[in-house]
């Protein structure tokens, strides 16, 4: 048992460990930064924020401890156990749970809070994995790709409940992971243009949106080796058919329907039998193509639906203001102006440590939490945001390096979770505070106040450095 102790801490990548160990307590330092108080001057003082995120840290140390004298096989093995039990949790919070900030999200036991949607993340990261590197699996099949969805929106289903938008879109991001595992390139392409539509269609009239989407896959078509004629015949036909709808709506319905509508409604009665149609000649592109051409009208047409049917009232001012479609300089924006300030007039070097204003006054609201980064770019400036950001960067390639090497499916599928969660984390929330984003609410990996999510990105990370210490013998 020694020697294998032994063994497990020889193999240990010592990389990840310095880097996770540098981004801990130089989050520590920006967090004492970010709530300093000349009455509670010590970074000792366990009745501040500060002072329990050290013992947090502490307890992380004794995580890593634990973790890496466990038995790899275990992970594997308990993994659908483990995403049984966190299923159970997001349950239970949404009935015993306490409500903070409109979100009923927490588990509140004496002084400590325990957010389960943090931990559910490494649950499913343990539970895909197990499911995509089944023997008989194929991303490709689309059972097996529904399955692997199924896997991701039931805790995702569960968060949205609660509500908790960030945490929510925390499991798009394993799309990368489908996508290593052989998943078609086109899809992923599919959903970054759904969100494109989505986005362009809140902001512009629909006849415009619907007349671009049109002219890029009628270009795509043709690239795909597609004839003019038949590009214009489906269009010809949708044109045709929303004439009849018109027909229709005007003497029947007494024009209850606008033109965008029809036009939509025209689109999803043909396309598919023109992808059906496709598909029968095995033109596998082009009914690729004309399937994501129905999924892009179906957003059109659903986006009113969710905007203001689905999404909070907070969630829709957020995403307003973020597109210029409103102006909220003391209510919504506020967060984000007071943190662009911050971090602009952090300049190159920074004010220096403890020397931030906007940080030290409180300007910026939730500073310890959310807006951790804003802390950074204030005191240390551009040279050290662009520390900080280079060793997060480093961490995540680090572990798609350490993924690629592994000798399992298993260990491999994992790492990629590992760093996509990190990945959308990293990415989200440093984009946030610099207004490149919508505010959603999701913490700095390692760096923002919080014990759930600081020991769940332990968690997370060193079950994977624990796999990946045992590579050799994880067949």
């Amino acid at each position: 048992m020694k020697q294998r102790g032994a063994n497990v801490f020889r193999s240990l990548d010592w990389i990840v460990l310095l880097i996770y160990s540098l981004l801990l307590f130089m989050g520590w330092f920006n967090i004492y930064a970010a709530c300093y108080d000349d009455t509670h001057d010590s970074i000792f003082d366990f009745s501040m924020r500060y002072g329990k995120q050290l013992v947090w840290i502490g307890v992380s140390y004794v995580i890593v401890i634990l973790i890496m004298a466990s038995n790899f096989r275990l992970y594997s093995v308990l993994s659908y156990f483990i995403y049984g039990f966190m299923i159970l949790l997001l349950m239970a919070v949404l009935v015993v749970g306490t409500k903070t900030n409109g979100a009923r999200s927490w588990f509140e036991i004496g002084p400590l809070k325990i957010q389960p949607a943090e931990f559910a993340k490494f649950a499913t990261a343990l539970a895909l994995s197990k499911v995509m590197s089944a023997y008989n699996f194929d991303i490709k099949k689309i059972s097996d790709l529904l399955l692997a969805i199924g896997i991701l929106a039931l805790p995702a289903g569960l968060i949205l409940l609660q509500p908790d938008m960030g945490s929510v879109l925390v499991y798009a991001s394993m799309i990368f992971v489908f996508y290593r595992e052989g998943l078609w390139s086109m899809v992923l392409w599919l959903i970054v243009v759904g969100i494109a539509i989505f986005v362009t269609t809140l902001q512009y009239p629909l006849v415009f949106v619907m007349i671009g989407i049109v002219i890029v896959a009628g270009i795509w078509l043709l690239a795909f080796g597609r004839t003019i004629v038949e590009v214009l015949i489906a269009w010809g036909a949708v044109a045709v058919l929303t004439g009849l709808l018109w027909i229709v709506n005007h003497y029947l319905l007494h024009d209850r329907f606008e033109w965008h509508h029809l036009i939509v409604g025209a689109s999803l009665i043909l396309l598919p039998a023109v992808a059906i149609y496709s598909y029968m000649q095995r033109a596998w592109s082009a009914t690729l193509i004309w399937l994501g051409l129905i999924a892009c009208f179906a957003v059109v047409f659903s986006v009113d639906f969710v905007f203001n049917n689905i999404m909070t009232d907070h969630q829709q001012t957020l995403i307003r203001v973020f597109l210029g479609l409103e102006v909220d300089p003391k209510g919504t924006g506020y967060n984000v102006e007071q943190s662009k300030i911050a971090i602009g007039s952090g300049g190159f070097a920074g004010k220096g440590y403890l020397q931030g204003t906007q940080t030290k006054f409180n300007f910026v609201p939730e500073q310890a939490t959310d807006f951790i980064f804003c802390t950074v770019g204030e005191e240390w400036g551009f040279v050290g945001s662009t520390v900080v950001i280079l060793l997060f960067l480093s961490l995540i390639l680090r572990i798609i390096y350490l993924a690629e090497l592994q000798r399992s499916a298993f260990a491999r599928i994992y790492g990629y979770c590992v760093a996509s969660i990190l990945f959308f984390h990293v990415g989200i929330n440093i984009g946030m505070t610099i207004g490149l984003v919508p505010v959603i609410g999701i913490p700095l990996p390692f760096f923002s106040y919080g014990g759930s999510s600081l020991w769940s990105f332990t968690v997370l990370l060193f079950i994977f450095v624990r796999m990946d210490a045992s590579r050799d013998e994880l067949l």
